[in-house]
């Protein structure tokens, strides 16, 4: 699980009824994060901050959300517990937390009507705890589908999926909100047959669908190294969701470094290939 890094701990708020919520990771001081976005409908909030030149270094949680573009509201009830617990970049009139926002649309199940907003993003975050991650139909992956691009008889249940691989003291750890035009890929077949599928394929509402997701290491990065580690997560994707990174999918991850351990940027990066690999099959 994404705890297996030390400093991280992980909350959720579920509403099981509405079948949305939302999922917090809480970082360590100090830690360096990246994104990179490769879904062609994406939902976000202060991803920009993350790129290699921009000045801000470090972040202080990470939220994945339900609610498409409505949940990323729920980030402002993550700033304000971050403030309150005095995490944030210096600036004159005290800390300003960052946290960086994905979001998964999960309105087409469930209750429309109910999304994320700052009040349970707070409560993800009262409820955040180092220890083992509850995985499934929970936080921002209680509305998560998979499969409809063969068809609404193939839509199955995704949901939060987790895995860690280790090298010794190296650690790097994947968590997932699965919620994909595509389908989990198990062994690799997962484009069979595709020839005869492309022209009827369901066209697929605008942004219905989307994989969200935190690649977390204690490896020593900077800026740029969890980019390159956040690429590799999406080859992870790649190999796991069949077919990914569509044009209704948002797919996205952010690669935070808590940099307790050196080691070689590719290990990392081939590592993190697999902890998403494996996250997504988790769901399987």
């Amino acid at each position: 699980m994404i705890t297996d890094v030390e400093g991280i701990a992980v909350g959720h708020w579920t509403e099981r009824e509405a079948r949305t919520g939302c999922t917090v990771v809480l970082l360590p001081e100090a830690t360096v994060a990246s994104a990179e976005v490769r879904g062609g409908a994406p939902a976000s909030r202060d991803l920009e901050l993350l790129a290699p030149e921009r000045l801000v270094d470090r972040v202080d949680a990470v939220l994945l959300t339900g609610g498409s573009a409505f949940g990323l509201a729920a980030a402002d009830g993550v700033m304000a517990w971050c403030e309150e617990h005095g995490r944030g970049v210096s600036a004159p009139a005290g800390p300003v937390p960052i946290v960086p926002t994905l979001g998964l649309y999960d309105l087409a199940v469930g209750s429309a009507s109910v999304r994320p907003g700052p009040t349970e993003g707070r409560t993800a975050c009262e409820t955040a705890s180092p220890a083992t991650v509850e995985l499934g139909l929970v936080g921002a992956g209680c509305g998560a589908t998979v499969g409809g691009w063969r068809g609404p008889d193939e839509v199955r249940p995704g949901g939060i999926g987790g895995a860690t691989v280790r090298a010794g003291e190296l650690v790097v750890s994947a968590l997932l909100a699965v919620n994909a035009y595509g389908s989990i890929d198990l062994d690799g077949s997962g484009l069979d047959g595709v020839e005869d599928l492309i022209p009827g394929l369901p066209p697929g509402p605008f942004g219905a669908h989307t994989t969200i997701g935190v690649v977390a290491t204690n490896a020593r990065l900077d800026k740029v190294g969890c980019l390159v580690v956040a690429q590799g997560g999406h080859d992870g994707l790649a190999r796991s969701l069949a077919p990914s990174h569509t044009r209704v999918d948002g797919d996205a991850l952010v690669t935070v470094a808590t940099g307790r351990v050196e080691a070689s940027l590719d290990r990392v990066r081939i590592m993190a290939v697999a902890a998403v690999e494996r996250a997504v099959r988790s769901r399987g």
